[in-house]
C-alpha cells in the first residue's frame, strides 16, 4: 500500500522531464553518490519509487503472489523487517556490480526479489500460476514455484552479465542479490520450522488450497473425428 500511495503522492510531476528527473536525483538510489557518501537514505527510499504505472503494477503482482504466505509464516512487523533487509541487501548488490554508475534507481524489484528469495526455500513445490495468451487462445497453467523462480533467477544473472557489457536501464543484479539476501534472511526461520522435516509436513506448499481458474478449462468443444 505505500509503494501505491508514494508513487501517487509524485504522480502529477510525471509529466515533466525535469521536476521528475531532480524527483529521482533527490531520492532514487544513485551508486555513484553513495559510493561518496552522499544521499546514502537513497538505499531505503529507492525501493519505494516507481518509473510508471506498468513498473509499479509489475512489482505489486509479484509482491501480491509471493508476499502473503511469507508474511503468514513471519508475522507483519517480521515480514517488513525483512522486506526492508532484503531491498538494502539488493541495493548492495546493484553498488557492488557498478559503484561509479550516475544512474538514478528506482523500484521495490530488489526487496520483492528477497520475497521470493524466502518464498522458494519455503515453499519449493508451491504450484505458481502462468497466464499465457496466444492471439485468442487463452490458458492458465501452473509450474512448480522452484521451477518458475529458479528460471527468473537465472535469467536476473545472465541479463546482470550482458547488462555489464551493455549497459542497461534494468537493475539485474539488484533483483539477483536482493533474491540470494532474501534466502538467506528466511533460513533461521525454515531451522525454526524444522529444516527439511517442515518440507516433509508442508510437501513444500503454503497451507491454503490452490486458486481453481475458469479459463484453465477451454470452452472450445471437443470435435471427434468420423472414422
Amino acid at each position: 500500500m505505500l509503494n501505491i500511495v508514494i508513487f501517487l503522492s509524485y504522480q502529477p510531476i510525471m509529466g515533466d522531464p525535469r521536476l521528475i528527473s531532480a524527483f529521482f536525483n533527490d531520492w532514487a538510489l544513485v551508486p555513484q553518490e553513495v559510493m561518496r557518501g552522499d544521499d546514502l537514505h537513497g538505499v531505503f527510499t529507492s525501493m519505494f519509487l516507481h518509473g510508471g504505472w506498468l513498473h509499479l503494477a509489475g512489482n505489486m503482482l509479484f509482491l501480491w503472489i509471493f508476499g502473503d504466505n511469507l508474511e503468514d509464516e513471519m508475522g507483519h512487523i517480521g515480514f517488513l523487517v525483512f522486506y526492508l533487509l532484503s531491498g538494502v541487501g539488493a541495493a548492495a548488490a546493484q553498488i557492488a556490480a557498478n559503484p561509479a554508475s550516475p544512474i538514478p534507481m528506482v523500484g521495490a524489484s530488489g526487496a520483492i526479489a528477497g520475497v521470493m528469495g524466502g518464498y522458494l526455500l519455503l515453499f519449493p513445490k508451491a504450484r505458481v500460476d502462468i497466464l499465457l495468451i496466444i492471439i485468442i487462445f487463452i490458458r492458465i497453467f501452473t509450474v512448480p514455484a522452484w521451477v518458475m523462480l529458479g528460471l527468473w533467477f537465472g535469467l536476473q544473472l545472465l541479463n546482470g552479465i550482458a547488462s555489464d557489457a551493455t549497459g542497461g536501464g534494468v537493475a539485474h543484479w539488484a533483483h539477483a542479490g536482493g533474491f540470494i539476501v532474501g534466502a538467506i534472511l528466511c533460513l533461521p526461520l525454515w531451522l525454526r520450522r524444522g529444516a527439511t522435516t517442515f518440507w516433509q509436513r508442508t510437501e513444500g506448499h503454503p497451507p491454503h488450497p490452490e486458486t481453481k481458474y475458469r479459463l484453465s478449462q477451454s470452452k472450445v468443444p471437443t470435435v471427434r473425428r468420423r472414422k
